[in-house]
């Protein structure tokens, strides 16, 4: 949910590296039942994640490149490559509810994705879902900075069970966020953050399947150094919470831990705040296990 917190210091994510690369009736022919995930798009967010920023209009674009050549739980020889940009649109109002800023964003991810298993191959420019904010609260009492937010994913993007690259999913997804940072010392040299969210999803009625509900926790530790300059380590755990439900659907519960370093820091010519986190993926089930490098640019308006 960061927005970074040079600018009085957020929100969301990510964001959004699509994983619709694992379900689809395309993927009925490699796997034995078709494999959701849900939108959002975990380590979209780092360092400072719980930090929303001081009211104001800012304009946050992620940059995502995922690599994966694995897939535990999944078809044999299966590879993904994706690059996906995600422009986001953030406001925070100069109203208060219940004491904290209140705001909203909106996300409209695209990009490019490959996909290759054995009956399968798929390379695809597409537009992802719409994901739009109507409620983000924040707090920032002295040592701390809290956060609550939610939103939902429309089901407007490029989406065709044919064709498993394209980025729409073609379902609708709820998500409740809720986090904080903490700073341990009076100058607000160290932070750490927690940042949890909670999507719930809805039927795809092309497929008449209802993915899990996903739980996902991203963290960060890190310090300022050399003033505008933010180092440190970032992380996270995704969850699938509850079972897909159609007939024959796998009860296993795809799971999938993210770990790996972040570097952040003021461009201060251009204004742009720009941050750049690698993670590397590990003890995933049922989904493939990969490699993230996200830049992250902000500019306040």
């Amino acid at each position: 949910m960061k927005i970074v917190s040079h600018f009085a210091g957020h929100k969301h994510s990510r964001l959004v590296l699509a994983a619709a690369f694992i379900f689809g009736t395309a993927m009925q022919s490699v796997a034995q039942s078709p494999q959701f995930t849900g939108h959002y798009p975990a380590g979209s967010e780092g360092l400072k994640a719980a930090t929303l920023p001081p009211p104001g209009l800012y304009f946050r674009d992620y940059n995502t490149f995922y690599y994966a050549d694995r897939f535990p739980g999944g078809p044999p020889d299966f590879k993904v490559w994706a690059y996906v940009n995600a422009p986001r649109l953030i406001w925070m109002t100069p109203w208060k509810i219940l004491g904290g800023d209140y705001g909203m964003d909106v996300l409209i991810p695209l990009g490019y994705s490959e996909v290759t298993a054995p009956g399968l191959s798929d390379k695809e420019w597409s537009v992802g879902d719409v994901y739009f904010a109507p409620i983000d609260i924040a707090w920032h009492p002295k040592r701390f900075d809290f956060a609550v937010a939610y939103g939902f994913w429309a089901p407007s993007g490029n989406y065709d069970p044919a064709h498993p690259a394209r980025l729409g999913k073609g379902f609708w997804s709820q998500m409740f966020t809720a986090g904080a940072t903490w700073y341990p010392d009076d100058a607000k040299k160290w932070s750490m953050s927690v940042l949890n969210r909670y999507e719930i999803q809805s039927e795809n009625t092309d497929l008449h399947i209802t993915p899990g509900n996903a739980y996902t926790m991203e963290w960060g530790i890190g310090r300022s150094v050399a003033g505008t300059l933010d180092v440190g380590a970032v992380g996270y755990w995704q969850w699938q919470t509850t079972k897909d439900t159609h007939t024959g659907a796998s009860g296993v519960h795809d799971q999938v831990v993210g770990l790996g370093p972040e570097i952040g820091g003021v461009i201060p010519k251009i204004g742009v705040i720009a941050t750049l986190r690698y993670l590397r993926e590990f003890e995933a089930r049922d989904r493939p296990e990969g490699n993230t490098v996200t830049l992250t640019l902000t500019k306040r308006f």
